[in-house]
């Protein structure tokens, strides 16, 4: 069996390269803790986690080249200079990563200081699915008929009138999988495909990567700032940094009723738009429409970027229902990357802590629209409501 290897250091998702500028920027002395979740109840083999640390300890060999740097500096204009710097001399340090193994449960955990474990969170995922498909020995549809699915959906999407990106890294099959879903929507440029999350395969093949930030930006301000300032100061820190760039708001880390309370006509005119990424798209999309028009703003000049668990039914569904009502835009991940016969793993890594000042730890939590989605310890989820007032 072929060992499983990352051999970049931007095979990562744009947001956690935008979100680590951030936090190096803002919060140099911040510490956190995360954890794995298995929300799938996936069984995992004798050896897993041998076969993980190895993985893992081989990322500390992982360096920014000097082609990746000059990549971004062109590329990505709002990325600080002396961060680029930084991550040039950046490496993963494997010591703060746990891997353990009882029986066919795996556990892992990832601590230290935000601004170096930030990068952990979506190569241990890519890392766990590749490694489960690969010890399982689960045979994968053959490469011919990964790409002839992925054009057929990609020509589908164009006929749709929409644009789309790529957002499948941290579920995806495998890396080649990765990189044949890539060939296979470059191939078919008809201008509905626009990007990739993948900051490597952006470089790769000469694409935008697309990405602003994640739930843990937001419940990193809950844990710093407390639940009723989290949306407001988490936005304003993001303008702060971003001065108008990368303007994609997410919106549902404490439901979208909560965010939409304080996203004022300020943030509202300042962000390009939002992201949707739990709960019924079409209702989010009325009820975003909605909230532009209560400010004055044309809706036409704003956008919903769409990414929660689509495939081509859903697109065609959430297109059909608001065409010509609001700018729309798709990011499809694991129906891209790991559509390939087998069932799709259902895992993630979410923050689960923030050090406060005197050394206790913060439990953090999120809501976001599907209860289902939650994440963090009972206590603390109703305390977040309450505050919140969500029933």
């Amino acid at each position: 069996m072929n060992e499983v290897r990352l051999n970049s250091i931007l095979d990562n998702d744009f947001y956690k390269i935008t979100m680590q500028n951030a936090v190096v920027k803002l919060f140099p002395k911040a510490k956190v803790k995360y954890e794995f979740i298995n929300r799938g109840a996936h069984l995992f083999p004798e050896g897993f986690a041998s076969e993980l640390r190895k993985a893992v300890d081989a990322m500390a060999e992982l360096k920014l080249t000097k082609d990746e740097k000059r990549y971004l500096k062109e590329t990505c204009p709002y990325l600080d200079l002396p961060y680029l710097d930084f991550l040039e001399g950046y490496h993963y340090d494997p010591s703060e990563v746990k891997i353990v193994q009882k029986g066919n449960e795996l556990k892992v955990s990832v601590e230290g200081y935000w601004y170096r474990t930030i990068l952990w969170e979506v190569p241990l995922l890519a890392l766990i699915s590749e490694m489960h498909y690969r010890m399982n020995e689960m045979e994968r549809n053959s490469n011919r008929v990964v790409l002839e699915k992925t054009i057929e959906k990609s020509k589908k999407l164009s006929a749709l009138g929409v644009t789309f990106a790529e957002f499948g890294t941290r579920r995806r099959h495998s890396y080649r999988v990765h990189q044949l879903v890539m060939e296979a929507l470059m191939a078919d440029r008809s201008g509905a495909f626009i990007g990739t999350s993948n900051v490597h395969f952006a470089m790769k093949f000469g694409i935008k990567p697309i990405g602003t930030h994640a739930h843990e930006w937001f419940m990193f301000h809950a844990a710093e700032y407390g639940f009723k300032m989290a949306n407001q100061l988490a936005l304003e820190h993001w303008v702060d940094v971003y001065r108008g760039d990368l303007g994609v708001a997410l919106s549902d880390t404490y439901t979208t009723e909560v965010f939409f309370r304080q996203f004022d006509k300020k943030f509202a005119k300042l962000f390009d738009g939002v992201r949707h990424d739990s709960g019924d798209p079409i209702e989010f999309a009325h009820k975003t429409i909605k909230h532009y028009e209560n400010f004055g703003i044309n809706p036409m000049y704003k956008y919903i970027v769409f990414s929660d668990g689509l495939n081509l039914e859903k697109v065609e569904e959430i297109t059909r229902a608001t065409h010509g009502t609001i700018g729309i835009s798709f990011g499809i991940g694991t129906n891209l990357t790991n559509d390939v016969g087998l069932k799709p793993m259902n895992i993630v890594m979410k923050l689960i802590g923030v050090q406060a000042p005197n050394g206790d730890w913060i439990p953090t939590v999120k809501l976001s629209d599907e209860p289902k989605k939650y994440t963090g310890e009972p206590k603390m989820i109703e305390l977040a409501k309450e505050f919140l007032r969500i029933s």
